[in-house]
């Protein structure tokens, strides 16, 4: 059989992730391999419950694998996630990976084609000097033909994983939103987006009917959110300076805000500007408070951490090109490089940061172990 990959959160795992699943299996006949943010996810908060209830409901609903996105990666930009799940992708010997996008492969890959051109990308990088955050910049430098299929949210992801596929020889596949676009409001035929079921559970809402997963303390960032106020309150600039997206000054903004104010809303609404939106501006204040510097987030993804296997499937992660960490102590302290460990022991924080907001027995990551189904 062949190996496709998909790049996930599962934030959480809902029936549209499974509908994603079967139309793989049924279609291409592959082994699936999930690679999945673990406790921390992109939009720049913490996941609704921790990574390896996650896995076991992919697991349980198709997935054959579940490889864990590194926090480092996962709080990064488009770019940087992409390329580094793809690159998971390629060491896991993948062929495919399938996507969710709001337009066909063709419209998609034309453009991604227009970003390899350098007059392009000058383009881009004007409009980001004059202040514009990179969608809009994108849009800027590309023209009314493409703008509208820039403005919507899965594609420019989708354009990142397509540009990264083409670096790792891997093939890309767009698959169509079935019923609910990215972030919308709505419900149709058992189908609304993570969202909106984050919004339900919150809420105390019915939300069954959208998701096999059961969720009865539901994680919120505002239950670390003292943590990171004190953490936001006590780094320095310089300190600062070094952390994971931050440029032109951005740490002077952060810290003078977080000193007047003692919420991260308040923080996040004084921090905002034209350049900087308000996603980017949540992982880089995660990224403070986890310990996760440029230097890290610019180092290849350095180890493959399994989270989740199904039964019998083993020997697929024979072969596997980047260092597996399977029995989690031992592969741990196996790691050759310091930077692998660097990366791997921001896992480790953004697990007991998880520990706090899950109000559960905590979970140990060194004797957590890998979940078979």
């Amino acid at each position: 059989m062949s190996r496709a990959a998909v790049i996930c959160e599962f934030n959480p795992f809902h029936n549209g992730h499974k509908f994603l699943l079967e139309k793989i299996k049924a279609e291409y006949q592959d082994e699936v391999i999930c690679i999945m943010s673990g406790n921390f996810v992109q939009r720049g908060d913490i996941a609704i419950t921790d990574k390896y209830a996650r896995t076991k409901a992919a697991l349980e609903n198709g997935a054959d694998i579940v490889v864990e996105l590194p926090t480092v990666y996962a709080l990064s930009g488009a770019q940087t996630f992409a390329e580094s799940g793809v690159q998971l992708a390629a060491a896991m010997q993948c062929e495919r990976l399938h996507f969710g996008a709001e337009n066909s492969l063709n419209d998609l890959t034309e453009i991604a084609e227009l970003l390899e051109n350098k007059q392009i990308n000058d383009k881009i990088n004007e409009a980001m000097k004059s202040g514009q955050y990179y969608p809009k910049a994108l849009s800027i430098a590309l023209g009314e033909k493409h703008a509208d299929i820039i403005s919507k949210p899965n594609n420019i992801l989708a354009l990142e994983y397509i540009k990264a596929c083409r670096k790792y020889g891997i093939l890309p596949i767009a698959i169509p939103r079935k019923n609910v676009n990215h972030d919308e409001d709505i419900i149709l035929d058992g189908i609304t987006s993570a969202s909106k079921i984050r919004e339900l559970i919150v809420n105390g809402e019915p939300y069954k009917s959208l998701t096999p997963m059961e969720i009865t303390d539901p994680c919120q960032l505002k239950s670390i959110e003292s943590a990171i106020l004190y953490r936001l309150k006590t780094i320095t600039p310089d300190e600062h300076h070094h952390i994971a997206d931050v440029s032109e000054g951005i740490e002077y903004r952060i810290c003078e805000a977080a000193k007047q104010y003692n919420s991260l809303t308040e923080i996040y609404n004084a921090v905002k500007t034209k350049r900087y939106t308000m996603a980017r501006i949540r992982r880089i204040v995660l990224s403070a408070f986890l310990g996760i510097t440029a230097e890290m987030q610019s180092t290849p993804v350095p180890y493959l951490r399994i989270l989740g296997i199904r039964k019998g499937l083993e020997d697929l992660l024979r072969g596997a090109k980047l260092p597996l960490i399977v029995k989690v102590k031992a592969d741990y302290e196996n790691l050759n490089h310091i930077s692998a460990k660097e990366i791997f022991s921001a896992d480790l924080r953004a697990a007991e940061a998880m520990n706090i907001a899950r109000k559960g027995a905590p979970i140990n990551e060194f004797s957590a172990g890998v979940i078979k189904i």
